[in-house]
């Protein structure tokens, strides 16, 4: 069935995407009134009823086109954590974060995306990753690549001789003992800065602007799209075990991602602490 759905019906989800976000998200862009923005876990992790309304309206339309999937959203998350093992389940899993870099988008900063993933058993099968503002659309499907707006994807290599370019979770969100490992990347040949919009990260790595992303932090809904954007277009990605990053099990963090193979192992085991 998935295997028919990912033949057949890519573009109906580009266009349930577009339409989320030129419904919900784009109509209250720099428009958000003091009442439609609140705090989750702090006055750093905000949720807008541009997130909730597009989350809803995306589980509703994903969920049409796919009957017999079901959505691991991050809103859905929050309000039931046990939402989240849907990802371990044997359904089709939609992920989606309605709003990646929702600080960004509340103030009035173009540099946000809607990211949603399709995965079964652990495998990611197929992404969007659609930044409206800057009108950009990012896509990849196992084993067919990655484009944005159409166009091929190649992450290449660094420039030999040149510092590494990393982006870093933000230490806003992270805690003492993560900013003390990210502090390991603070070494000649590395040129670290905090991470904006996960999303937007991940597709800057594709496009070959980026090197390397070093995130210390779980969730599917952030990871998932553009995890397989990157793999698409030629990149790597490590825990600090080793081992893949996964989205259907508990993984050792933080974890490397890279333009290249050689470049991902670099930050990962400058994040171990052997390098």
């Amino acid at each position: 069935m998935i295997e028919e759905f990912l033949a057949r019906d890519l573009s109906a989800v580009e266009e349930a995407v577009r339409k989320a976000a030129a419904v919900e998200i784009m109509p209250r862009f720099r428009q958000l009134s003091e009442h439609e923005v609140d705090e989750k876990s702090g006055p750093h992790d905000l949720v807008t009823v541009a997130d909730r309304r597009a989350e809803e309206h995306l589980t509703a339309a994903l969920t049409r086109l796919l009957p017999g999937s079901v959505v691991v959203g991050e809103e859905a998350v929050h309000a039931d954590p046990t939402v989240y093992g849907a990802l371990r389940g044997d359904a089709p899993v939609w992920i989606v974060d309605p709003v990646d870099g929702t600080r960004q988008f509340v103030a009035g900063e173009a540099a946000f995306c809607t990211l949603v993933a399709l995965a079964q058993h652990g495998e990611i099968l197929a992404s969007w990753t659609y930044a409206p503002a800057l009108e950009q659309l990012a896509t990849a499907v196992r084993g067919q690549g990655a484009h944005l707006n159409g166009e091929a994807l190649h992450a290449g290599s660094p420039e030999p001789g040149t510092d590494l370019r990393v982006a870093m979770a933000h230490p806003l969100y992270t805690s003492d003992h993560d900013k003390a490992v990210l502090s390991r990347l603070d070494v000649p040949g590395v040129a670290a800065r905090p991470c904006g919009s996960a999303g937007l990260e991940y597709l800057s790595v594709a496009r070959g602007e980026t090197d390397a992303l070093a995130f210390t932090w779980p969730s599917a809904w952030d990871h998932a799209a553009g995890l397989l954007l990157v793999a698409e277009a030629g990149g790597a990605q490590s825990t600090v075990a080793g081992e893949p990053f996964r989205i259907d099990r508990d993984n050792a963090l933080p974890f490397a991602v890279g333009r290249d193979e050689p470049t991902a192992l670099r930050i990962r085991d400058l994040l171990r602490g052997a390098a």
